[in-house]
Parts: C-alpha cells; structure tokens; sequence
C-alpha cells in the first residue's frame, strides 16, 4: 500500500464495502517521509488491526544509503541530468525497493518462497490503488504469480472521490508516499520539507549534493555518469532551486512534454506526481531489471 488511493482501499476494505483483504504490503524504501510513517503507524492502529487486516512492511534496504554505497548494486534512482551539451534526460529507476520486496512477500504468503517455483494456476489477486483519471497507468504484473486488480476504477472512484472519503473518515492530511529525495516531487512538496521539517529538509539537500556525479556503484565499476545528476527539476542544486516559483525554462520544458496539456504540466511542476510511488505505475518508466525471479 501507498498513502492516498491506497489508504482509501484500506478503509474501503475494512468497511466492507470491499471484500476483506488478506493483508496489505507497504513496501518502505527506508527513507520515506516522517509523515507517511506516522500516517502507516495510525492507519495500522484505527483500521487496520481492528478489521483483522495485517500491514506487512517489506523492505530492500535503504535506497538513501544504498545510492552512496559503491558496495551496493541496485540503487538506482530516476535522477535529472544535465548533459555536458546543455541536453536533459533522466535516469532510470530500479525495482529493488518496491517491486522486489513485495514479490518476495507475496511468495512467502503463497508458501512458495524464492527460488522455488510456483505451480501453475497458483496466484494472489493484488489490488493497486488507481483512481479513474489514472486509469491509463493501470499494468499488470509481470510474473503469473500475481494479479493485478484495480478496485477504484471498478467502482468509478476519482481521485476526488478518494480526496473526499479520506477527509469524512478524518484522514484528509494523508501524504503522499514517496522518497524524501523523490526527483518527482513538486515545488509545493520541497516548499512544504524546507518550511515545516528542516531536519529532512537538510537530509535532501546533504544528498543531492552528493550524488551530483551519480550512482556510486555505477562510479566505482568505471562507468560514470556522462553528465550531472540533480533532484530538482530546474537542474541546479536543490539549495539553489527556484522552488518558490515556476521559471520559464522549466514551464517551456514540461509543455514539450506535455504539450497537449498545457494547464496539466503547470500544475504537475507545483504539485507533483499526483499519486506518489506506486510499484506498477510509477511515471520514471520501466524499472532497471535485476536478477530476481526473471523465470517464476
């Protein structure tokens, strides 16, 4: 489970306006923010343990750590960089503390955990918390074992309507759940760390500062990065980002993305990805492949 659309089919779920789940998996990159801790800690606390649905934290290690470790493999991140030609791109996102953990979890739950193989016919229904106006990034999983099911689209909900039931049952504040140092926040979400927590506030900008040449794995194997890594956006230090404020280089550059939608790429540099880190959906594209159950 994540934070909004996620906790919304929790609370579904445990009213029994879904049938009741099994369990729910929070899969922890091991630096999320205080607030999605403390909203997991409440969640498991009201609703959860009182509708008999465990939340089981899965975890691959510590993505933060991970990253400036050049011991450590897997710890790509979907950074913003700077080419020495002025070109920008991104680099790509790994599996390893999402996907993987839960996959590992869920084979454990099946009773055929890694390397085992698990017999045909033999599969979870997994239910991914997609709204209706995100019904374009609903995917299914990629090994048999797992099935994804997207009950808020099943039931018309928008996110709205998430927003909506979150606030009646007095959880309006969820946050969103993502990295501290998630290259997809927007301005109002790094606003929002610089001027209410600035303990996590100067984690990020210790951390942005220290993968400026990127993946230290990637460094000490030989293979540097052929430019410069930043989490902002704008591709200045994030210290230095114009956080207060969209530039016009970086509205010019979202439109060309979006350039269909020109409102919807305004809004996406203030407020963000609008649903966090979702395992199956998340917008960073198709995750660096690792070598765990490639053949299940």
């Amino acid at each position: 489970m994540g934070a909004g659309q996620s906790t919304s089919l929790l609370l579904l779920a445990a009213e029994g306006r879904l049938p009741k789940l099994d369990a729910a998996i929070f899969a922890d990159t091991g630096w999320e923010p205080r607030a999605v801790y403390e909203h997991l800690d409440r969640i498991e606390r009201e609703v959860a343990r009182p509708a008999g649905i465990p939340i089981l934290r899965v975890s691959s290690g510590n993505i933060r750590d991970d990253a400036l470790d050049p011991g450590k493999r897997f710890a790509s991140m979907p950074l913003h960089i700077l080419n020495a030609d002025n070109g920008m791109g991104m680099s790509r996102r790994t599996g390893q503390y999402k996907i993987r953990p839960i996959k590992i979890q869920v084979r454990e739950l099946l009773g055929h955990p890694y390397p085992k193989r698990i017999p045909k016919g033999t599969f979870v229904e997994q239910w991914i918390g997609i709204s209706t106006d995100e019904f374009h990034r609903a995917k299914d999983t990629d090994v048999a074992y797992m099935r994804n099911r997207f009950p808020l689209i099943d039931l018309g909900l928008s996110r709205a309507d998430c927003q909506r039931l979150l606030r009646e049952r007095g959880f309006g504040s969820t946050p969103k759940s993502a990295c501290l140092g998630c290259p997809y926040h927007g301005n109002r979400q790094w606003r929002t760390l610089r001027d209410t927590s600035p303990e996590e506030w100067a984690d990020v900008v210790e951390f942005d500062a220290a993968i400026r040449a990127g993946n230290a794995r990637a460094n000490a194997d030989g293979k540097p990065l052929l430019g410069t890594a930043f989490l902002h956006r704008s591709r200045v230090p994030l210290d230095q980002a114009p956080i207060d404020h969209v530039t016009a280089h970086e509205r010019a550059a979202a439109q060309d993305n979006l350039s269909d939608a020109p409102a919807e790429a305004e809004a996406e540099l203030e407020l963000g990805e609008p649903d966090g880190c979702s395992p199956w959906s998340c917008r960073s594209g198709v995750p660096v492949q690792d070598d765990f159950d490639t053949t299940a």
